[in-house]
């Protein structure tokens, strides 16, 4: 099979990023956006071996799964990759990319249960975080297509609430009326280079990412934002370096004030243009009231990759104590308020540092902890892994947005992988450490691959 050769393919799978799975004799062929059952007549656009990668000339015979897309763009933007796709197939999609992801890198068999759906389909994210540059020549704010820093212009997106769109309007007349230019990687030039704001609760955190310290006409831009969001607040960060990393200096604020406040499960909170929060404001409600569930009023927790608090605070609320380990100063600080507005100091202890370097002084606090687990995508250094897996902690609580990532860390936890002599992870047969008592995807992020995913561990007996 030839580069550019057309072929009709019925799809039996779908692969980790959504796309349609075809087994050939020759090998095997990858194509977005084919449902499983469907006949399509493929052009084959890449070959490697006995691995192919193909793009949809004509679907043929559609899936019952398949719907229109809302999306205008959504088959050149990288953002989504499930919007032709009903939403029920997408939460039995998500649950078997967990259980397969157990299976196949963890060696972890277990039979994931339906993902928790959202309740909000579209409209969900309150977060939004958006290039700003060139294409052909001109201005253009939107988002990277797959793989790429190629940015897909759109005038609004599905899975952000209706004020997406306005906020890109005036981007587009702020530039167009003061003269500004989105920045452009190759040469360097242009003012702008992104827009990301977070909306909590009705407020909204706008930091706009620039080249120069001030910008020419910034007045004009608080005139248009002030048309769109009720209450918010202004923050610039400059970045002049070529870079693929988004903020350069810490943003500085201009107009509003540092943080806001919201509430969650009992838990008065404040968050800052930094500080982390799940994106799902429903679904993150339902998970965190999941996670302090399997928790009792006898436990110290250590909630390590903690954010700004807002779940340490929920398991202090309920538990004797909550230590949350953040390296995020301004996350930290967030989280040292939470504690003093809802009158937790005395249950609850906020640490500034790597969870590295915390955790080994962390473990003599208490001889039975209950240990959260919320880290980034790349998942838990294995040190730390290696570390848990000897405290003798009889609970560890995970909470993962990477499938892989947590499949490999759930896996080293168990004693289902080992290292070899090369520092290779490899399968074990030694009698596992824990036992999976509890696997619940959550879909924080409908439309899209990415999945939210709970976890809980215990000791098996033999460990106890």
């Amino acid at each position: 099979m030839q580069k550019n050769q057309c072929i009709e393919v019925t799809a039996c799978a779908l692969g980790t990023n959504g796309e349609g799975i075809v087994r050939l004799d020759e090998g095997t062929l990858f194509v977005p956006y084919l449902l499983p059952g469907e006949k399509a007549t493929v052009r084959i656009v890449k070959a490697e071996k006995n691995v192919f990668y193909g793009r949809i000339e004509e679907v043929l015979i559609p899936a019952e799964e398949r719907v229109r897309p809302r999306c205008p763009v959504f088959f050149r933007c990288g953002g989504c990759q499930l919007q032709h796709m009903r939403y029920r197939p997408q939460l039995r999609f998500k649950s078997e990319l967990v259980q397969t992801a157990l299976k196949k890198i963890g060696g972890i068999e277990y039979s994931v249960p339906l993902t928790e759906r959202s309740d909000k389909e579209y409209g969900y994210r309150n977060k939004l975080q958006m290039p700003i540059g060139q294409v052909g020549g001109e201005n253009a704010v939107g988002f990277y297509a797959e793989r790429s820093h190629r940015i897909v212009k759109t005038e609004e997106c599905p899975i952000h609430p209706a004020w997406s769109k306005p906020l890109i309007e005036a981007v587009y007349r702020f530039m167009e009326k003061c003269g500004l230019d989105g920045y452009d990687e190759q040469t360097g030039k242009g003012q702008l280079r992104h827009i990301l704001v977070r909306e909590l609760k009705g407020k909204f955190l706008i930091t706009l990412v620039a080249t120069v310290r001030e910008l020419k006409g910034i007045d004009y831009f608080y005139f248009l934002l002030d048309k769109i969001f009720p209450a918010y607040s202004f923050f610039l960060s400059f970045n002049d370096k070529k870079t693929n990393v988004i903020l350069g200096e810490p943003p500085v604020l201009l107009r509003g004030k540092e943080s806001y406040e919201g509430t969650e499960g009992g838990i008065v909170y404040e968050a800052g243009a930094n500080t982390f929060l799940q994106v799902n404001e429903g679904v993150r409600g339902k998970l965190y009231e999941r996670a302090v569930s399997l928790a009792n009023e006898k436990d110290t927790v250590f909630d390590l990759y903690a954010g700004g608090g807002l779940l340490t605070a929920m398991f202090a609320k309920k538990c004797r104590h909550a230590y949350g380990v953040e390296i995020v100063p301004e996350a930290s600080a967030c989280a040292d308020k939470i504690a003093e507005k809802n009158g937790l100091q005395d249950k609850m202890t906020n640490l500034c540092g790597s969870v590295e370097e915390t955790l080994p002084a962390l473990l003599k606090e208490a001889e039975d902890p209950l240990i959260v687990l919320d880290p980034p995508r790349a998942g838990v250094d294995r040190g730390v892994l290696k570390l848990l897996a000897k405290s003798g902690a009889r609970r560890i609580l995970m909470i993962s947005c990477n499938p892989a990532t947590l499949a490999r860390d759930v896996g080293i936890l168990t004693g289902s992988l080992t290292e070899n002599d090369r520092g290779e992870l490899v399968r074990s047969s030694s009698p596992l450490r824990y036992n999976l008592d509890l696997v619940q995807p959550f879909d924080m992020f409908p439309q899209t691959k990415h999945v939210e995913t709970l976890v809980l561990l215990s000791k098996t007996p033999e460990e106890n």
